[in-house]
């Protein structure tokens, strides 16, 4: 079994790139900690998709509150017998959502309090981004079946995948992995998923790496 040497590992992407799916898979090999985020507990999430302008505020508030109450439980109790921590979001995506979601004015508000949250817990050391064509992304999301998600726009999604490469081309603290996927199966094809740990379990420097299974 390939070792991996990171504590923190971030797995992140677009709407239907298909995060929690690779994280259940890799602590079903490895036996690692899960965080995973709880996105069907947000009572405002089904009306934001229907009144965007009216809900993103809260949406983005519950979101972001959320994210910082998982991560700072599970960080204050650390488990040394487990090899590393695996989650399916960074908590930076709680700034890369909200500046696609709000207004100027929400945003600089959300901001502020993003900041003092963000200073609280440990800070992954390796992320890792699931890149798919929007194409793909559409199917994946009409095949999982969530009714609030049917009719999220081709738009949004290219607006969140620009938000996110932009932020990662910026990052300085840890090593980011653009995995190109395509429509790769890492669900049900194992040589798939035997790359994307081939690639996990690689000592990447700081900066960004594009790699493609």
């Amino acid at each position: 079994m390939k070792h991996i040497p990171w504590r923190f590992i971030a797995i992140e992407g677009n709407i239907g790139a298909g995060k929690t799916t690779l994280c259940h898979r890799l602590a079903e090999k490895y036996g690692c900690s899960l965080l995973l985020e709880q996105f069907t507990d947000n009572p405002f999430l089904p009306p934001f998709y229907e009144q965007p302008e009216r809900y993103a505020f809260p949406v983005e508030l519950f979101f972001m509150t959320e994210r910082h109450k998982q991560l700072l439980e599970h960080f204050s109790r650390p488990d040394f017998f487990v090899p590393f921590t695996v989650a399916d979001y960074f908590f930076v995506k709680t700034l890369l959502f909200a500046k696609n979601n709000l207004s100027e004015e929400e945003f600089r508000l959300f901001q502020r309090l993003f900041h003092v949250l963000n200073s609280t817990f440990p800070k992954p050391d390796l992320l890792i981004y699931l890149h798919r064509p929007v194409d793909v992304l559409i199917r994946q999301i009409r095949g999982r079946g969530r009714g609030y998600e049917q009719n999220i726009s081709p738009d949004y999604l290219e607006d969140i995948q620009s938000a996110y490469l932009s932020y990662l081309k910026q990052e300085t603290e840890a090593p980011v992995v653009i995995i190109e996927l395509g429509d790769a199966d890492f669900q049900r094809e194992d040589k798939v998923f035997d790359s994307i740990v081939e690639l996990i379990s690689t000592p990447f420097t700081v900066g960004l790496h594009y790699m493609k299974v």
